[in-house]
């Protein structure tokens, strides 16, 4: 992804303007109210009590910080464009799954899954192969929204709980996408803190590893939990319904392969999901027997077989581009949210005032950690939550005679993971979209979301694999590390 606009720091702010963190905590604690509100007590969907926060962020930033409406929407249009290869990737997924289960190929990979794997070594295999896939495409995002899609299919044949395998898929998925040089936001990471791609993926290996081995250990010891015996007739029960309904032949992995291929191989994430989507129609009209209208229909409108086997056709069933508005409108209006707040200073102030607040290298690690969390969860974008502070705090790391791969390393380990995690954000309203399992849900068992930013910190509280210009540790004066900027 291209970095289109450089974000304001709070010194770059006037200083009749800069929001204090009194005055910033306002908008934000009105957002989170608002989403309680709606969310949890009366149980609405997340569109309109972000709609809520829309409005008194931007009525709070018209009339107490003194921006034109101009200006806040000049915001809100930066932050959309920053979120649009998002948008447009959830626009291409939703229709390539829908041609992918028309075409045969998901149900195939769920009926040679439930020949081939066990529960007692599928949540493992699961991790394993998703960061494999991952890796080699550079996108946790068609990494989930297909093989992850088929795993859950799979899984749900075994009798594993399918929040257990979304947490597989998500622990995998992340995995291999932060290690990628072909993911957008392990490059984003580098570029943003003026970082070498290959230095960064370095200094990212050994923490990740680590979060990673873990991950795999607990999940080895939930599927030896989840290794008793499944009826054959219910595996038999599934595959007979799987083959009742597609013509199951290793063809229709031929959309996989070539969307895998040309992401391996260096193109784009979306030229490489609409190619898939063409050669999900191909094969749906040649080894299905499809029509050509029908076929497009269904990328349209989403499929609803009907197998005989109720857990098969609520599996299989998806909504296609018609099916992709709702997630949209969710990111859409959490962007907005964003772009205002960016714009009235509100993220700015809040990520210099947690540079303001540390007063070491461990305090450091552990408030960038804090911040680039915290900037997923506001600006509901993992985009924003890399730029926010890996742009604000650089000269902080100089004050620490820190090389710039400490700082791009703890807003990759701490931005990119916990995305998923924000159910309003476009990470979470994907992944819980995609894979048919709400955040709430797969959070518990999304072991390497949680174990990698806590790696982080522990890194930085220790000094170990902690980078430095020249000579040993130096501890900044108080005055340097009160008022970070960037140049």
């Amino acid at each position: 992804m291209d970095l289109d606009f450089r974000p304001k720091t709070y010194d770059e702010i006037p200083e009749d303007k800069q929001p204090s963190l009194g005055e910033a905590l306002v908008p934000i604690v009105g957002m989170l109210l608002f989403l309680s509100a709606g969310m949890i007590w009366l149980e609405m969907d997340p569109q309109i009590p972000l709609l809520w926060g829309i409005a008194f962020a931007g009525l709070f930033g018209r009339y107490y910080f003194g921006y034109t409406w101009s200006d806040l929407y000049d915001g809100i249009s930066r932050s959309v464009v920053t979120g649009l290869q998002a948008i447009l990737i959830l626009f291409v997924i939703y229709m390539l799954i829908a041609s992918w289960i028309d075409s045969g190929t998901i149900p195939t990979l769920m009926y040679y899954g439930l020949e081939f794997l066990s529960p007692e070594i599928f949540l493992p295999f699961t991790v394993v192969l998703s960061a494999i896939v991952a890796f080699a495409i550079g996108s946790s995002w068609t990494t989930a929204g297909t093989l992850g899609v088929a795993m859950i299919g799979i899984g749900s044949g075994l009798g594993i709980p399918e929040a257990m395998t979304a947490g597989a898929v998500l622990s995998g998925a992340y995995t291999g996408d932060k290690n990628s040089p072909l993911s957008d936001t392990t490059n984003l990471a580098a570029a943003v803190t003026n970082t070498e791609l290959m230095d960064h993926i370095r200094a990212m290996r050994p923490g990740t590893l680590i979060a990673f081995g873990i991950s795999l250990v607990l999940f080895i010891f939930l599927g030896l939990d989840a290794s008793g015996s499944v009826p054959a007739d219910r595996v038999a029960e599934i595959q007979g319904g799987l083959a009742g309904s597609y013509a199951i032949s290793p063809l229709t992995f031929l959309p996989l392969v070539l969307t895998f291929a040309l992401a391996f191989y260096g193109f784009p994430a979306l030229p490489s999901l609409g190619a898939g989507i063409f050669a999900g129609v191909g094969v749906a009209t040649t080894v299905q027997g499809v029509g050509f209208a029908a076929a497009w229909e269904t990328v349209h409108y989403g499929t609803s077989p009907e197998t005989g086997v109720e857990l098969t056709n609520e599996l299989l069933a998806s909504g296609g581009l018609n099916g992709s508005m709702w997630v949209i409108s969710i990111v859409v209006a959490a962007l907005a949210l964003g772009g205002i707040l960016q714009e009235t200073g509100v993220l700015a102030a809040i990520a210099h005032y947690i540079g303001r607040a540390v007063s070491s290298v461990a305090g450091l690690t552990a408030g960038t950690a804090a911040g680039t969390i915290a900037m997923n969860f506001l600006a509901a974008e993992q985009y924003m939550a890399i730029v926010v502070p890996g742009m604000t705090l650089q000269n902080l790391y100089d004050d620490y005679n820190l090389e710039s791969r400490n700082l791009s390393r703890a807003v990759e380990a701490a931005g990119t993971t916990t995305s998923a995690f924000v159910p309003w954000g476009s990470g979470g309203v994907f992944m819980a979209s995609a894979l048919g399992v709400p955040v709430i849900e797969y959070a518990p068992y999304y072991f390497f979301g949680i174990i990698s930013p806590l790696v982080l910190v522990l890194m930085g509280a220790t000094g170990w694999r902690m980078f430095y210009k020249e000579g040993p540790e130096q501890e900044a004066p108080a005055e340097e590390v009160a008022a970070p900027s960037v140049d």
